[in-house]
């Protein structure tokens, strides 16, 4: 494929590129020259499983795969210990070296349900690194050198450290580093291209200075947008809970997506599924369409993301059971289980068992308190017949459906 046409492709979807027209000016020299790009990313494992946030990159970096050229990948199991400060408004905490190995374990596993782990030309290996290969034998001399770089007064320009020195909030002098050190990886593998979320345009930066410091040419930055957690306002966060698992199931993935406010549904589309140009345009003509369902088109969505990650038959079937217990009110196929251990004996030992008892051992409500509202609310059922009365005792001898809300569970004797 020409320079023109990869360019037009690897633009799409993106916030920035910087400098202007230096992703092109860069593919004609790679062209020139018979060799891919080096397009690196980088990503700290702070937590065990990765989700649809992190994909935006990935789908990105699976698209230079597919067109030849080189992805690295830098497991930042340094720069995590460090915490990156991008986007936040206080110091993270800093994680220990066990967890951080646990965490990076998963991440390996799991950008491959996006790059392709076993390419065929021309694509190519993904190349990873963990940037502990460079900096755990760094001496206090390299460090120092490292930081003479830059000065306190351009990190402060940076807006997070900006909003939080005027605000007189704590920065640590740690928090420093992390843009020196994400900078450092790419002179460290000699990177082409980063990419990164709109919030990691500093720390890209701050690559491009370095690599010219140390003679590299300086490399192409690539911003593309957040994805929005499920709430429709928040970056998509595990620590928020506004997250949808790559290691998510079919059934909890679909169910995640219907309960997207409307307002996202075009760029969930847009930024983690794998439509094509004529797809989105038709998705953005059905959204604009007063008379078209918005519902239909995020069951669709769900279907789609549940389909890339687990193959057409579970996604066919979690819609199915989706449908069939809230559009129809039915009881779907396949329903968790619970029996008289649920709740740590008090099933199994209690003469008779209330229905505000079922709930809390089944872990449809928190606490009793909560059963009782959910009751109150006329939002419990037992086999599709509403409870009114929170002494009510069901029958523990045979096994039945409970319901409350849009959960419900099976209740095993």
């Amino acid at each position: 494929m020409n320079t023109e046409a990869q360019h037009d492709i690897l633009t799409r979807g993106t916030e920035e590129i910087l400098p202007a027209g230096g992703l092109l000016e860069r593919l004609k020299l790679a062209a020139r020259e018979k060799r891919p790009l080096r397009v690196k990313q980088g990503f700290d494992p702070t937590a065990p499983d990765i989700h649809l946030g992190h994909t935006v990159g990935l789908r990105k970096l699976r698209q230079f795969q597919d067109l030849g050229h080189q992805v690295v990948l830098i497991v930042g199991d340094y720069t995590g210990r460090v915490g990156d400060p991008s986007g936040v408004s206080k110091t993270r905490p800093q994680l220990g070296e066990d967890e951080i190995e646990r965490n990076a374990a998963t991440y390996l596993e799991q950008f491959y349900r996006v790059l392709d782990a076993r390419p065929t030309p021309p694509r190519l290996p993904v190349e990873v690194h963990r940037n502990g290969e460079w900096f755990a034998p760094m001496s206090f001399e390299g460090v120092i050198r490292l930081t003479s770089h830059y000065t306190v007064a351009r990190m402060l320009e940076r807006d997070d450290f900006a909003k939080r020195f005027a605000a007189h909030q704590p920065i640590s002098v740690h928090e420093f580093l992390y843009p020196l050190m994400q900078g450092f990886d790419s002179v460290s593998i000699r990177s082409d291209v980063e990419l990164g979320g709109t919030e990691q345009k500093f720390n890209l930066i701050v690559g491009r200075t370095l690599q010219e410091i140390h003679g590299q040419p300086p490399q192409v930055v690539m911003t593309l947008p957040l994805l929005v957690g499920l709430d429709g306002v928040q970056r998509m966060s595990k620590s928020l809970g506004n997250y949808i698992g790559v290691t998510d199931s079919a059934a909890e993935m679909f169910g995640k997506v219907m309960s997207l406010p409307d307002t996202v549904i075009a760029l969930y589309w847009r930024l983690v599924t794998d439509a094509d140009a004529r797809e989105l345009a038709e998705i953005d003509a059905a959204l604009a369409d007063p008379k078209q369902n918005p519902m239909e088109l995020k069951k669709r969505l769900g279907e789609r993301i549940a389909r890339m990650y687990h193959g057409e038959a579970a996604a066919a079937s979690a819609r199915a059971d989706f449908e069939t217990q809230f559009s129809r009110r039915g009881v779907p196929e396949h329903v968790e289980e619970y029996g008289w251990s649920a709740a740590e004996g008090a099933l199994g030992h209690a003469p008779q068992v209330t229905i505000v008892e079922h709930l809390v051992g089944s872990q449809l409500a928190d606490s009793k308190g909560s059963a009782r509202r959910l009751i109150s609310q006329g939002a419990v059922s037992v086999d599709g017949a509403k409870v009114g009365d929170i002494s009510m005792v069901p029958d523990r001898g045979r096994a039945f459906v409970l319901r409350a809300g849009r959960k419900l569970k099976r209740f095993k004797p």
